[in-house]
């Protein structure tokens, strides 16, 4: 099975090409513009096994809302893309991930409808050049345009590079579980016939 997918797209705001292969070894090349989102995105493709190429360019000058928002969009596409029909796959996923004082839940469920359900409070307004309340912003854009449910929560913790550290690897670690190949099933895993 070939679970890769190419997307891109361009506003006035920015320019994002995503390359997504869900069957990686965490191999990546990031370039948002913005240092801690690389690093956030570094550590979901590692920790999700994914290999992941984004280039971005962004109308930074603003700030960093619209550049975190559309790589969302453009990753969430790109893993609907890649999973496909969704047939033989286990669908749900879920990770439970400490950083040090840090607790973090992750659960996925590559339903077919988009929903986000995020509980994280930050110390900090911003992390480097990125301020926090993007976090949920990139996550609730990844949830649309993949129609994957994504449940987050913070359940323990106080420093906000490892609240977000935690956020993104958990949700790698997740979504890994959830695109695992299925043996025994052999259509998509719903009583509905399609997801």
């Amino acid at each position: 099975m070939n679970r890769v997918a190419t997307c891109g797209r361009k506003t006035k705001e920015t320019d994002i090409s995503v390359a997504l292969n869900l069957d990686g070894s965490g191999n990546n090349e990031i370039h948002t513009g913005i240092g801690f989102f690389d690093h956030m995105l570094d550590g979901f493709a590692r920790h999700g096994l994914f290999d992941l190429q984004v280039s971005v360019k962004g109308d930074l000058e603003v700030d960093c809302h619209h550049t975190v928002e559309d790589t969302g969009i453009v990753l969430g596409t790109a893993i609907s893309k890649a999973v496909g029909t969704k047939a033989g796959i286990k669908r749900y996923g879920h990770m439970i991930l400490p950083m040090d004082e840090t607790l973090a839940l992750c659960a996925v469920d590559l339903s077919g409808r988009p929903y986000l359900r995020y509980e994280a409070e930050f110390t900090s307004k911003k992390l480097g050049d990125m301020e926090t309340e993007t976090i949920k912003e990139f996550f609730y854009a990844v949830s649309y345009s993949a129609a994957m449910n994504i449940h987050l929560r913070i359940m323990d913790g106080d420093n906000s590079h490892h609240m977000a550290e935690a956020l993104f690897k958990s949700f790698g670690k997740a979504l890994d579980m959830a695109v695992m190949e299925e043996p025994r099933m052999k259509e998509a895993w719903t009583t509905k016939g399609i997801l």
